[in-house]
């Protein structure tokens, strides 16, 4: 539920032999199920049905420094090193595994074998357009893999089947309850971002809204919206403003992120360190980009 909420996944570091299989792999989406139980024969496997959670990977597999899971954070250690970044794009329950359903035979083995191996994700080549068609999401037969994210109805880790539930329900994408965490992690990225843009030449001042640097170079004027994260960077949680404000044809603004910081929380204050930069000069967030996670509705008149 951690990993959906904050669009990272991570496994176990590969058994010898199997890094090699991850290193060289390029996905693009990905399957978690839940409903059957993986310890029975393929032909019994075939034969059942589970829920189907399909995944977009946007980020992919990359080594991990920062302890980012609940139970890596209690410990302060790495225990899933070897991570990717995910975009939720749909639940289809009581899938078929076997015919008749969206997955390969080779598709739907790598589901079962996956759950006798640590949860090891399984590389499998098979076609996504199954998948996409059966959750209701319009793409173009020949180019299924740019998927519209505002088409998509996506889903968050309080969805997922399970035994187990999430003491509190987290509020978006990279969201952190812990507001003096989240606070120096946003604090580091933004140092990061006044540094690189400072030995640019520019001049830098710190504004936090409307957005987050005013940077300027002689005539020039440039606005940065920071974003930092201890997992993948793979989306961000953006407010109304935000977009507007980077639509605006009167305005050049970049997108910095910044992801897996590092957060020491054993220490008063919290100390940081590390991450991983991406930045998006010239950024204006698409519509198909986009995905609203609220609505204001506004209530019909009635008369009296």
């Amino acid at each position: 539920m951690h990993g959906i909420e904050t669009r990272s996944w991570g496994f176990p570091e590969p058994k010898d032999g199997a890094k090699a299989e991850y290193q060289g792999a390029r996905p693009r989406f990905a399957v978690l199920a839940t409903g059957a139980s993986p310890r029975v024969p393929l032909e019994q496997w075939l034969t059942g049905t589970a829920t189907l959670y399909l995944f977009e990977v946007r980020k992919g597999f990359y080594t991990g420094y920062a302890p980012h899971w609940p139970d890596e954070e209690a410990e302060m250690r790495v225990k899933y090193p070897l991570r990717f970044g995910i975009e939720p794009l749909a639940v289809l329950r009581d899938v078929p595994l076997g015919p008749g359903g969206p997955l390969t035979e080779a598709g739907s083995d790598a589901i079962r074998r996956s759950g006798t191996d640590r949860g090891m994700g399984k590389i499998v080549d098979m076609p996504v357009l199954p998948l996409l068609d059966l959750a209701g999401i319009p793409v173009d037969a020949d180019e299924p893999e740019m998927v519209p994210l505002d088409k998509s109805p996506g889903f968050t880790g309080d969805q997922v089947e399970g035994k187990k539930k999430p003491q509190r329900r987290r509020r978006g994408a990279g969201y952190i309850s812990d507001p003096k965490k989240r606070k120096v992690i946003e604090l580091h990225a933004e140092d990061m971002a006044v540094a690189h843009y400072e030995g640019e030449g520019w001049t830098v001042e710190r504004l936090g809204k409307p957005y987050d640097l005013r940077c300027t170079r002689g005539t020039e004027e440039r606005h940065v919206e920071v974003k930092g994260t201890t997992g993948a960077p793979t989306s961000v949680e953006l407010t109304i403003n935000e977009v507007l404000h980077a639509r605006d044809k009167d305005n050049t603004v970049d997108l910095y992120v910044v992801s897996d910081i590092k957060v020491d929380t054993r220490t008063d204050p919290y100390v940081t360190s590390g991450g991983e930069v991406s930045l998006y000069p010239d950024w204006e967030p698409a519509e198909q980009d986009l995905r609203p996670r609220r609505y204001e509705y506004r209530l019909p008149l009635t008369s009296g």
